[in-house]
């Protein structure tokens, strides 16, 4: 490395997207780079299953890579990539006719329950563990609907747009998740 790459400063995402669309291969590559593991944590978060999750990644920035010329830079370059992220996750579910799994509890797996710490505070990497190996339990409706309210932040209203289903819908799973987390947790 040189003096002058050294001195130089990094590049925006905007900047490196319009390189990217423009077919600069080294500038995808660096918003790969940047961007990989909060792609990865967050279809991880929404899918449950890290061997999917990754794929999804793999899917996301393929996506990515097709509409980068999209980008305009009215929001941030991470705000963009959350969206699409998300839309592909949900996408996904949709393929896989998951919907119908949205409502029922029927065919899950046996329930294998890790206890967190007696003590919230002594241990708190215990207890995110513990709610990980939960969360990755949920039927993929309540998780979608949970990671989507409690961890993104999203209106029952946003969800039940984004989701294709009713608002009381999005409520009623809401609800059930976070009932069957306290159980699973317990």
């Amino acid at each position: 490395m040189t003096v002058a790459e050294v001195d130089r400063p990094q590049e925006s995402d905007f900047e490196l997207a319009k390189k990217a669309a423009g077919g600069d291969g080294k500038a995808f590559e660096e918003l790969f780079r940047r961007h990989y593991r909060r792609v990865y944590a967050l279809t991880l978060r929404m899918m449950g299953n890290p061997v999917e999750a990754e794929d999804m990644t793999q899917d996301v920035f393929l996506q990515l890579y097709n509409k980068i010329g999209m980008f305009r830079g009215e929001s941030a370059f991470t705000t963009w990539l959350h969206r699409m992220t998300v839309n592909q996750v949900l996408m996904h579910f949709r393929k896989k006719s998951t919907r119908s799994e949205l409502l029922t509890e029927e065919g899950e797996t046996p329930i294998q329950i890790v206890k967190g710490t007696e003590n919230p505070g002594a241990m708190p990497v215990i207890d995110r563990i513990s709610l990980e190996k939960a969360l990755q339990q949920l039927p993929p409706g309540y998780r979608t609907v949970f990671v989507l309210h409690d961890v993104e932040g999203y209106e029952h209203y946003e969800i039940s747009n984004m989701l294709g289903i009713a608002e009381g819908t999005s409520k009623s799973q809401l609800h059930k998740a976070r009932l069957k987390l306290r159980q699973l947790i317990r």
